[in-house]
């Protein structure tokens, strides 16, 4: 049985090399198996992750202390302790997360060890910060379905070869529609600034889609915080496109610009979670 003891001298246990590279299997870990979590189950997981920033991967944080953080985090709208202990189980049986039993000095039952495994190979370049959007091809895949078969979007006034189409030269009577047709439930801010580059309705909705799906589990994101998060990846996006990236497939690589932001702005909270601990 392990004895209970502050968190620096847990430090054997920790299976990363560094926060991001902690970060990185997280990211890698939840594209794979985010499917496999209810939302509360995916709020429980992230709880515990942002305690286990100061040793990479372990915390030794009793569930009634995960618990009212996200509490606290999520203004009073948290998890049960049972959600929490199915996120658990579903953790230790998918191989990501070790559960080990403490004792204090003088033999009772402390809190648990929470030890995060490895998802990654080391080799994976993806442990290594690379900023390509992680398992490009699945995304590849995830983003297609969000398209019609057949449907290629045309940009407005844009010299990138990505963007050339074999449509030009198409000669069917429909017209593609602009952007004036875009859905009332894309805000305006975010739709005139995609138009300044696409525009096309389609192009716009779906961009847009990747921002509600993402944030979906993010009861705190208010529609202002969706908007700014919309605006600030999408310029990104072009700013990668203008300096001449490839990109094979634009829905696929700005759901991992998103999905890159929303897990840099969790782990900088978690840095900061454990420089105040």
């Amino acid at each position: 049985m392990i004895q209970q003891k502050p968190i620096e001298n847990f430090n054997e246990y920790s299976q990363f090399e560094s926060l991001k590279d902690f970060n990185n299997n997280i990211e890698a870990f939840l594209f794979e198996h985010k499917k496999d979590f209810t939302r509360s189950e995916l709020m429980a997981f992230k709880g515990l992750v942002r305690f286990c920033a100061k040793v990479y991967g372990v915390s030794n944080a009793s569930i009634s202390t995960i618990l009212r953080a996200i509490s606290d985090r999520y203004n009073g709208h948290g998890v049960s302790e049972s959600t929490f202990h199915r996120m658990k189980r579903k953790c230790v049986k998918l191989g990501i997360l070790t559960v080990k039993e403490t004792v204090r000095k003088d033999g009772s039952q402390s809190s648990n060890l929470w030890i995060f495994n490895r998802f990654l190979k080391k080799n994976d370049s993806r442990s290594n910060g690379n900023d390509t959007p992680c398992n490009q091809r699945k995304q590849e895949e995830t983003a297609k379905n969000q398209q019609t078969n057949d449907e290629q979007m045309t940009p407005q006034k844009t010299s990138h070869h990505s963007f050339k189409t074999s449509n030009l030269n198409n000669k069917r009577k429909d017209v593609p529609l602009d952007y004036t047709y875009t859905s009332n439930r894309v805000p305006k801010e975010f739709r005139n600034l995609v138009n300044c580059f696409f525009d096309n309705y389609k192009m716009i909705e779906e961009l847009w889609k990747i921002i509600t799906i993402q944030t979906r589990c993010l009861t705190y994101y208010t529609l202002q915080d969706k908007v700014d998060l919309a605006v600030d990846t999408f310029k990104q996006l072009i700013r990668n496109l203008k300096i001449g990236r490839k990109i094979k497939n634009i829905f696929g690589y700005y759901w991992g610009i998103v999905n890159n932001f929303l897990d840099a702005e969790m782990y900088e909270l978690m840095a900061t979670l454990g420089e105040t601990d």
